[in-house]
């Protein structure tokens, strides 16, 4: 007999464990497919374990410090100890998972069950798909449908990946040892967290292609340089306005030639070539034909508010959530999307999605947080405002820390009503406090009304209510006396 479920998730990432899980609370009776790992990219090559590897650079980061009145001797890295941490983390979260699955299995769980099947899913009607691991083959049939496989690392036109010596971000923990010289080929989060990983270390040297004048080209010039200059600061070669012409492969290095904006060419030597140009939509196999779906432009599958898809062919039991949908690739996001996908079958939803005032962590060192609008959005938007940005140097805790190297950037709407419209911040507890701003984004809270708030004192968030201050002329601080360190703008369309 083929099985039938209330819901079928395809893919166990966080788009579809979260809406498998949302599922559950409504009494559904719910059939997880994967394809590979337990967790998707959310678990294994992908968010949880770089932000392991990440945390594991910086404590010998820190460890490696000589300037804080201590010094640890005979410091030493073993890349396979490391990857062997990584891959505990990795393994504990999918226990858990896993352990939550079996408690609410169907033999155990009369008021809704989690079930799992392991391979490649594969739409055969609206409401079946058929699903193959290895040479088996399995009918599932189902009420409702969340696709969920999520995104995978974009292809450099031209260059193979082999998994030996040229590496996308799934490839990383298949290396076997600290290469001596690395280049990373695309500078934007991914490509810049790498760098900043492997430069941590300080085993290999990282050289990193920038095809544009600087990292980060879709954050505000303030921001990326910045990133740059510490990347530089921590090792990094940058080198900006360059593009790929060639990889050649010998058999003890690959030789890169490089072509530079103003019209000249260099060739380096490294061991190995990390790919992190972004990712793209996972939908390879699917069978959307199958039930009448067409990819947009841009290989996404479009989804309505509600998250279900909006094909026009009537299929308003199949939802979508996450990276391939086409919206910022987030773990939030997609977490979000999938528990609302569940509440509208549930025929619950609570409220709509507002993807405006998303935060976004960058592990760079330090770590930058962003929230909400930059400037180089409301320029777009031709909306008026005042920024203001105040250094981390001048904020008592992070003296005391002896970690100053940080900032508190805010946007607020040149108005009357002096609404925050968005903040970046870099340094200590940036992660932490960013989304303390983006509840107040959130509320359409005024500048005014913030100013209101009492701050801990000595703590890192005081960098956020000085920085208000400073657009109020209110500041402890004030600019004319720290100019490198505080400043204040305005802009208005024209």
């Amino acid at each position: 007999m083929t099985d039938t479920f209330d819901l079928v998730v395809i893919g166990s990432g966080p788009a579809g464990y979260s809406a498998a899980i949302r599922a559950l609370d409504y009494g559904l009776h719910v059939c997880i497919i994967e394809g590979k790992h337990l967790g998707g990219a959310g678990i294994m090559n992908g968010a949880l374990t770089s932000k392991t590897m990440y945390e594991l650079s910086m404590d010998y980061a820190v460890a490696a410090r000589i300037d804080r009145g201590y010094r640890v001797g005979a410091l030493s890295v073993n890349f396979s100890e490391v990857k062997k941490t990584v891959l505990q983390a990795a393994k504990e979260k999918q226990y858990q998972m896993l352990s939550q699955i079996e408690t609410f299995s169907p033999n155990k769980s009369k008021h809704g069950s989690l079930s799992i099947e392991y391979g490649w899913a594969k739409f055969l009607t609206p409401n079946s798909i058929e699903i193959k691991n290895g040479g088996k083959s399995k009918a599932i049939n189902g009420k409702n449908f969340v696709i969920a496989t999520g995104s995978i690392p974009r292809k450099y036109d031209g260059l193979q990946i082999d998994g030996e010596r040229i590496f996308t971000s799934d490839g990383i923990l298949d290396l076997k040892k600290f290469p001596e010289r690395m280049l990373i080929i695309g500078s934007g989060i991914i490509g810049c967290e790498f760098a900043t990983i492997f430069s941590n270390f300080g085993q290999t040297e990282v050289h990193l292609l920038d095809r544009s004048h600087r990292v980060l080209p879709y954050e505000d010039d303030d921001v990326s340089d910045f990133v740059s200059a510490n990347l530089e600061k921590n090792g990094v070669i940058i080198h900006h306005t360059a593009t790929l012409r060639n990889i050649r492969k010998h058999p003890e290095h690959l030789e890169v030639v490089l072509d530079y904006q103003d019209g000249h060419s260099k060739v380096i030597e490294v061991d190995i070539a990390l790919v992190a140009i972004g990712r793209v939509p996972n939908t390879e196999g699917l069978g959307l034909e199958n039930i009448g779906v067409d990819l947009d432009e841009r290989g996404n599958i479009s989804i309505q508010d509600d998250c279900v898809l909006r094909d026009g062919k009537g299929n308003c039991n199949i939802y979508a959530a996450g990276d391939i949908t086409g919206h910022t690739q987030l773990y939030s996001v997609a977490e979000f999307q999938g528990r609302l996908a569940a509440e509208k079958i549930g025929d619950v939803p609570l409220y709509p999605l507002d993807y405006s005032h998303m935060s976004t962590l960058m592990f760079f060192k330090p770590e930058v947080a962003a929230v909400g609008a930059n400037e180089k959005m409301l320029q777009n938007k031709k909306i008026p405002y005042k920024a203001a940005y105040y250094s981390n140097k001048l904020v008592n805790r992070a003296i005391a820390m002896r970690n100053t190297n940080g900032f508190v950037k805010l946007l607020v709407s040149n108005d009357d009503e002096q609404r925050i419209l968005g903040m970046r911040a870099a340094g200590p507890q940036a992660s932490a406090f960013i989304v303390s701003v983006a509840h107040l984004i959130n509320q359409g809270n005024s500048l005014q009304e913030v100013l209101k708030i009492f701050y801990p004192h000595p703590s890192i968030p005081e960098g956020i209510q000085e920085c208000l201050r400073t657009i109020d002329n209110k500041s402890i601080y004030k600019p004319e006396a720290f100019p490198d360190l505080i400043n204040i703008r305005e802009w208005n369309p024209t």
